[in-house]
């Protein structure tokens, strides 16, 4: 009698054990059908005449992380840039004849160097992006860092030392101002390329700067 009532508790035992890890298993498997394991749901707008579409946060995660289309700060950029390097240029090419120092000469050399084709590398890109407005013209005073026309003036009509000092004053204010443009959109732009254009100039430019401060 005590053997067979020993037997029956252990196989009712057995019996709970087993539904347990049944339940268990419905319990994890209707979780995962649920999608709670694999987060909430996104419903993502559709481009203009498409429906919205719902996606997984890890789907939408990829989809705004491959999106680079160019927003108003990457055109802006590329568009004040180019003015921006244009005097750059501008003041550049009064160096050979008026500057008395060749480590002068040598850096405005290698200023016009990078900032020429960086022109033509931005006009491409606002080219291929179909910018309507390439050819707009920006302030001064909108631009960090831009010589004012007297200071230009006073340029041109330097020479030898002074115009070392004058250059070497102007040219990084001018690199620190496009230093803060390209921090700027950096922050503000979406466009792996401008970024990219925005990381070399803040290299650059920074380098540059150490250079034209040990100069002065």
């Amino acid at each position: 009698m005590l053997v067979r009532r020993t037997a029956r508790a252990s196989l009712v035992a057995v019996s709970l054990l087993v539904a347990a890890l049944a339940l268990g298993g419905c319990d994890s498997d209707s979780e995962t059908k649920s999608g709670k394991a694999s987060g909430p749901s996104v419903i993502a707008p559709g481009k203009p005449g498409e429906a919205a579409e719902t996606l997984s946060a890890q789907d939408a995660a990829k989809q705004r992380a491959d999106d680079d289309s160019p927003n108003s700060a990457d055109f802006a950029y590329a568009r004040m840039m180019i003015e921006h390097h244009a005097q750059a240029l501008e003041m550049t090419e009064l160096a050979p004849k008026q500057a008395e120092s060749g480590q002068v000469k040598r850096l405005a050399a290698r200023i016009a160097a990078a900032q020429g084709p960086e022109i033509t590398t931005m006009k491409s890109w606002l080219k291929a992006h179909g910018d309507g407005q390439a050819g707009t013209e920006h302030k001064h005073g909108t631009m960090p860092g831009m010589a004012t026309k007297a200071q230009l003036g006073k340029l041109r009509a330097a020479k030898g030392k002074v115009f070392d000092e004058l250059f070497l004053k102007l040219m990084i204010t001018h690199h620190d101002g496009a230093i803060t443009m390209a921090t700027d959109v950096k922050a503000q732009g979406n466009n792996i390329q401008i970024e990219e254009m925005a990381d070399d100039v803040i290299a650059q430019q920074t380098s540059e700067i150490t250079r034209m401060r040990e100069m002065a």
